[in-house]
């Protein structure tokens, strides 16, 4: 069995079940400044029973890559130092906050603001974290070779915002779903401004993408590839009108889906602009990998872990359910 093939994909739907599940409750949290009070109760309590079990993704996907791909790990930690730390400082704040801002009434909004300013840092971060990924890393002599500051690009900003503009709208897809009255009247037109910010975020990043690396352009715009890689694009744009359509009719349920399916595409694009590198036209998953009797070992867990974890979120989900309201919720 090829265990380093595997654990990438294990890896990778990982990382993307933390992008779909805490990818919303962030955008939940960068919408709580545009929200009044009663709003913002009924926001919270909309992801309090269910925000930290979706972290648990974060933990699987950061945890694997140290234990199966090591190499990979002690490369780019050491290129994203920055932002990874920004990131955690973020997400403590928000967690933080989800607990303190019951507990008081004349500090309530120092814990909005925790919350609000924790999950931008947080969003922001992991898309610089991203668009470092995707521009490449120095490397030489199986080493980090960079400088301290190499993720600070043009491009890793820009991929920051345009992770920014996706969780948001994610958030307001999700708070369509799970809230109503006021809310809804504010967040149907406010999510099809994002829906125009999400996608133009995209269409910037995967056109100047192929300008940083030659290799990415070669394997996009080089026939046969092109043809079969035509679908990710042509897909992409069949999302977006059915989200824009779905906003339009005000069907919530299914304008998140079909924002999930554009994040689908999108996560598909970036694989195939990566695969098969660990670290980006750098180091493969093949030499990056520990060797196969640690991995099978490994694997052997997560066969028994996987499925338990993807249980107990779904169950969760199922338990709390249906809209909620300011006045009754997780706290209460």
């Amino acid at each position: 069995m090829d265990y380093a093939l595997i654990w990438a994909v294990i890896i990778a739907f990982a990382v993307f079940a933390y992008v779909i599940l805490d990818g919303f409750d962030l955008g939940v949290g960068i919408l709580f400044p545009s929200l009044n009070d009663d709003e913002k109760d009924a926001a919270m309590n909309s992801i309090a029973p269910i925000w930290d079990g979706n972290e648990t993704w974060l933990v699987l996907g950061g945890g694997g890559l140290f234990a199966v791909f090591p190499l990979a790990y002690a490369i780019i930690m050491p290129a994203v130092y920055a932002p990874i730390i920004a990131m955690l400082i973020g997400l403590i704040f928000r967690g933080v906050a989800f607990e303190y801002r019951y507990r008081t009434k004349k500090g309530r909004y120092l814990w909005d603001w925790s919350f609000a300013g924790g999950s931008m840092v947080a969003t922001f971060s992991q898309g610089m974290i991203l668009g470092t990924l995707l521009q490449g890393i120095e490397v030489a002599d199986r080493q980090y070779a960079g400088g301290w500051f190499d993720w600070l690009t043009p491009f890793s900003l820009f991929c920051g915002l345009a992770v920014t503009a996706g969780y948001t709208l994610l958030g307001g897809c999700w708070l369509l779903i799970k809230t109503s009255g006021s809310i809804e009247e504010k967040l149907f037109p406010k999510c099809k401004k994002l829906t125009f910010l999400f996608l133009g975020a995209i269409g910037v990043v995967s056109v100047w993408l192929p300008f940083i690396s030659s290799d990415i352009a070669a394997r996009w715009f080089t026939f046969p590839n092109a043809a079969g890689f035509f679908l990710i694009p042509a897909i992409s744009a069949f999302a977006a009108y059915q989200l824009w359509h779905s906003l339009s009719l005000r069907r919530a349920g299914a304008a998140y889906c079909w924002t999930l399916m554009i994040y689908l595409m999108a996560f598909a694009g970036f694989a195939i602009s990566i695969f098969p590198y660990m670290v980006p036209r750098a180091v493969t998953l093949w030499d990056a990998a520990a060797p196969d009797n640690s991995l099978a070992f490994l694997f052997a867990g997560a066969v028994v872990l996987l499925p338990i974890i993807i249980i107990y979120s779904a169950y969760s989900y199922w338990v709390f359910r249906g809209k909620v309201r300011a006045d009754e919720g997780y706290h209460e």
